[in-house]
């Protein structure tokens, strides 16, 4: 990347800059067995995502993306090495963790409030049912839906699915949000609508500090944040690069890609991706 042409103006956070690390991941190796033997998926994985960061997870399909995002979230194990978050171990799920997949997981008997209103049941057992109630309806209404809250999923687009997952995982409050290609499904407009709700939630949500997504699109990943981590194509696959965003927070779009920033990151992510880490057909 050529450095001249960032501007020094614009950086990212300092506090997300400055703060200690939230995930750690040292020397993580991930090895499934087969028919044919142990086929390695990640090696000598080394990580550290300060709080308060946006890191995106970027790379080739089969380069391990959503196994590092499900091993942080504790679904499944490391074969190797280790997994901190908030100084420690990861050995399974936990409510300081919330993850918002591409296929929503939303429960089809139940609605948009029930969906929502299951998690928050379940991880504050020291608030009253009315309490738990307001708390549903209060995230409904930051996403937008309100009056939907009794419509079941089969009845709601996919961008409306997709804010009652995002609505779901803020309402509890998570230390760290993970997101696993979150918008990967949508047309490009509710991309665009979402990326906005999703930055409006998180900086309104002083608790849910660091966020980890997997995505294939470079322009969200390069809009939404403070670095991007690329994996070296799979099997065995490692981190081979980080990227800095020096775009400073809020931002704005419609400013955003007219920045020689936007441009040269975008630039160098292709490079990457297409040449650097070309996967062969």
């Amino acid at each position: 990347m050529n450095q001249a042409v960032l501007d020094p103006a614009l950086r990212a956070r300092p506090q997300a800059k400055t703060a200690p690390a939230h995930i750690t991941v040292r020397g993580m190796s991930k090895s499934y067995s087969t028919a044919q033997g142990s086929s390695v998926a990640l090696r000598d994985i080394d990580l550290e995502i300060r709080r308060g960061e946006f890191v995106s997870l970027i790379g080739h399909s089969g380069c391990g993306k959503s196994t590092l995002l499900n091993i942080i979230a504790g679904l499944i194990p490391a074969s190797s090495g280790e997994v901190l978050v908030g100084g420690k171990p990861v050995d399974g799920p936990g409510p300081d963790r919330a993850m918002v997949f591409q296929n929503y997981s939303l429960l089809p008997w139940l609605s948009v409030h029930g969906n929502v209103y299951e998690a928050v049941d379940a991880v504050y057992e020291g608030k009253s049912r009315s309490q738990k109630h307001a708390l549903v309806d209060e995230f409904l209404k930051k996403v937008g839906l309100g009056p939907h809250r009794d419509k079941k999923p089969h009845q709601l687009s996919g961008g409306m699915k997709q804010r009652v997952a995002i609505a779901r995982a803020f309402a509890v409050h998570p230390a760290v949000l993970l997101l696993d290609e979150p918008f990967g499904a949508l047309d490009a407009l509710t991309k665009s609508t979402m990326h906005e709700e999703l930055m409006a939630m998180w900086s309104g949500d002083a608790q849910t500090e660091t966020v980890v997504m997997v995505t294939h699109d470079i322009r969200e990943a390069v809009y939404l944040s403070d670095r991007i981590v690329v994996l070296t194509n799979g099997p065995g696959a490692t981190i081979g690069h980080i990227l800095e965003v020096p775009i400073a927070r809020p931002r704005d779009k419609r400013t955003v890609i007219h920045n020689p920033v936007w441009t040269d990151l975008l630039d160098r992510l292709l490079f990457l991706l297409e040449t650097e880490y070309h996967q062969a057909a």
